[in-house]
Formats: C-alpha cells, structure tokens, sequence
C-alpha cells in the first residue's frame, strides 16, 4: 500500500511473542526512510487529562477520510514503523494541520 507523509493509516503490531497483536492508528510523519520505515506519531482515542506534546485530532482537520472516534496525537511516543504493517489507510490530515503538529513535534523535542 502506497503511504505518505500526512496519512493516517491503521497499522497491526505483534507482541515479542508474535502470537498475538493489536491494531493502531498512527500518522505517518516521514515516509521515505530507507528498508520500508516511516516515522509514526502514535494516535490515541483517550483524550481526557491532555498534555502539551499531544494533538487533538477533529474532523475538520482532515482533507479526505475520517478516524472512528475523536482523537489525539501523542508526540512523546513517536516511533519507526515498517510499512509492511499498516493494514489500511484512513485518511489524509490537512496541510495546515500538519504543518502546525510538525512546529509542535520540534517544540517539543527543541529541534
């Protein structure tokens, strides 16, 4: 499946024992890093007591496609995913959304 920066797609992510996993949403935050990685901002549908590295997530933000539930980015979490684990894609964010959690991300990490 073709991905991109901007996305958000559902990946699948196996415990250690590879018996058993679960799925997650996650936005796809760079998507051309080398052996099929992209770097992913985890997404979660708890979004009571936020804090400041996280996003929330609305409809409107979106330029095509929608998440279940309203949602929230949790910048402190991001990690490296291979593509061969997103199982479908939702969605694509906005320009300007992405835009504003990219200053977040580097705020919060002073880059």
């Amino acid at each position: 499946m073709e991905i991109t920066s901007l996305d958000i797609v559902l990946c699948e992510f196996y415990f250690s024992n590879l018996n058993q996993s679960k799925k997650r949403p996650v936005l796809v935050f760079k998507d051309n890093l080398p052996f099929d990685d992209f770097i992913a901002i985890p997404i979660s549908s708890k979004i009571g007591n936020m804090t400041n590295d996280e996003i929330l997530i609305e409809l409107k933000i979106f330029e095509n496609g929608s998440i279940p539930v309203k949602s929230k980015l949790i910048l402190r979490k991001t990690f490296v995913v291979s593509k061969s684990a997103v199982i479908k894609k939702y969605g694509t964010v906005k320009e300007d959304f992405f835009k504003y959690t990219k200053k977040q991300f580097c705020k919060y990490f002073e880059c």
